[in-house]
């Protein structure tokens, strides 16, 4: 299921392939991870609109934003520092 967090482990993962990079790779890597990055923001302008239309339409909650039902609170196999994450709705 593509969800907000599929999008964040794939930054993360791109950060982690930058920074491995052999100095021969940092070009083509860059490159590369300005690519992520421009896609990564229209995700993050698709949500924003979504907030919107949440916002404008009276709605609490959105498919997007959420987190499916089973995992309303993840707190296993997160990037180091990461403790949990919650799910949070507009009021």
């Amino acid at each position: 299921m593509n969800h907000i967090s599929t999008v964040r482990q794939h930054l993360l993962d791109q950060m982690a392939a930058l920074r491995s990079a052999t100095p021969e790779a940092v070009k083509v890597e860059l490159e590369r991870a300005k690519g992520i990055s421009e896609l990564a923001q229209v995700a993050v302008n698709t949500a924003k609109v979504e907030v919107d239309y949440l916002v404008a339409t009276n709605q609490e909650s959105s498919t997007f934003l959420e987190l499916p039902p089973d995992q309303k609170y993840i707190t296993e196999g997160l990037p180091n520092g990461i403790t949990s994450i919650t799910r949070h709705r507009t009021a």
